[in-house]
């Protein structure tokens, strides 16, 4: 018998946490669950998690950095250092920071992915803020 996404890639509490409409805590399971896990390691701060101070991306030391290509290089590594060590379920393909057409003081993350047990190819877009 096949194994379905959530055996293979796993299941957790939903981010952010929320009321299922029975009334339970929601979870997310499989991919949705992957992409929610590479958002709250790249949105917590290191000493963030009490009990795991070394977990998270540590992407807020860069709010008061410039928007030019050496941040952008720095956020780079930083992602790619945070996905590698804390989310074994996927492959990293690709992570592009590129300035925010939109807004002059932010950058856009991309990251291009794997997963690991199933190959499927995924991608996950943040926006982070700058200073200048």
């Amino acid at each position: 018998m096949p194994q379905t996404d959530t055996q293979l890639i796993g299941r957790g509490i939903a981010f952010p946490p929320r009321i299922d409409v029975d009334g339970r805590l929601a979870w997310s399971e499989g991919a949705a669950n992957v992409r929610e896990s590479l958002r709250i390691i790249l949105s917590t701060e290191r000493r963030e998690r009490v009990m795991l101070p070394e977990f998270g991306g540590g992407l807020r030391r860069f709010l008061f950095e410039p928007n030019t290509p050496a941040t952008h290089r720095l956020i780079q590594e930083t992602v790619q250092r945070a996905v590698g060590r804390w989310e074994r379920r996927v492959q990293l393909d690709a992570v592009q920071v590129l300035a925010d057409p939109d807004e002059p003081r932010g950058v856009i993350v991309s990251l291009r992915y794997r997963l690991v047990a199933t190959q499927v190819a995924d991608r996950l877009d943040l926006n982070l803020a700058l200073g200048a």
